[in-house]
């Protein structure tokens, strides 16, 4: 009678294991939605750069008692231009939203917002993108709604489109308090 090497059973068990990680992964809340550490947390520091000719924000602004919205965007991002008439509904709605303009040229960010509108009470420059590194943003664009008291509701990564607007931000916008 042959043998069977015990060496034999390495792949098998190994393509079961990875088999069962692939299963608990398809079946976890939001396959799409990307961890963060910020809910929950206080916001980041804001190392302040003004964008020319456009009114900055700085920590205490958002440890003002209200509620406000910082999103990340680029002139250079696509999804960015998409979500901006989201931003601009939150805007004339009178939810304050606050942009750090992330690795563009000036000009760049002035074009875009001239030519999209500009729904920000107050924006700072990124240009070597250690406010993205503090929030531990990945991608543009990147969205957080955050508390009267500085803390993070929520975190998006990706554009806010209606159905995430609905669903998510302004339910977080009425948690905490706005």
């Amino acid at each position: 009678m042959a043998r069977v090497s015990p060496l034999m059973l390495v792949p098998p068990v190994a393509f079961g294991l990875f088999a069962a990680l692939a299963l608990a992964g398809m079946f976890r809340g939001d396959p799409n939605a990307l961890p963060t550490t910020r809910e929950g947390h206080p916001a980041p520091a804001i190392r302040v750069e003004v964008l020319e000719g456009r009114p900055a924000f700085d920590d205490a602004a958002l440890r003002a008692g209200r509620v406000t919205v910082v999103n990340f965007w680029a002139s250079w991002c696509p999804p960015c231009r998409a979500e901006h008439p989201m931003l601009v509904r939150l805007a004339a709605e009178g939810v304050t939203v606050y942009g750090i303009n992330y690795k563009d040229r000036p000009e760049d960010a002035a074009a875009f917002l001239a030519g999209l509108g500009d729904p920000y009470a107050g924006i700072v420059a990124d240009t070597g993108g250690r406010n993205g590194i503090e929030w531990g943003v990945i991608a543009m664009p990147e969205t957080f709604v955050v508390g009267g008291d500085g803390t993070v509701i929520l975190h998006v990564r990706g554009a806010i489109t209606a159905e995430v607007l609905e669903a998510r931000v302004r339910p977080a916008i009425s948690e905490a308090g706005g």
